[in-house]
């Protein structure tokens, strides 16, 4: 149904969700991970922004039935985090990425794993 050019972009959106899982669980929690300046909470906007640049790029390919499978207001907010992230380092709401982590991550990735399997 889909192409794998367009399946591994999704792979990897799970990968990046999986690894920034992984840092919130070896830090005990998310406000913990991002309360670490130095590496977690920098590894984990990177992550973000990595996820949001195979969206952008699923987006440029055409992709839009497989975009589909994703909430809008999702796949915005990825987008917003990359543009804040480039853009605005220092002025990033943390609340806003917990809330992210917390709230938006696993619908997310649910979507991108039922697409690939």
């Amino acid at each position: 149904m889909f192409n794998a050019k367009d399946i591994s972009r999704v792979e990897t959106i799970i990968e990046k969700i999986n690894l920034i899982l992984e840092i919130v669980e070896e830090s005990s929690g998310i406000v913990a991970a991002l309360s670490d300046p130095k590496l977690k909470r920098p590894a984990i906007l990177m992550h973000l922004v990595a996820m949001a640049e195979q969206f952008e790029k699923l987006k440029n390919d055409s992709a839009f039935e497989l975009l589909s499978h994703f909430d809008r207001e999702d796949l915005k907010g990825s987008y917003d985090i990359r543009n804040f992230v480039a853009h605005d380092y220092e002025g990033i709401n943390l609340p806003i990425i917990e809330m992210v982590i917390r709230e938006k991550l696993p619908h997310i990735k649910k979507c991108a794993e039922i697409i690939v399997n």
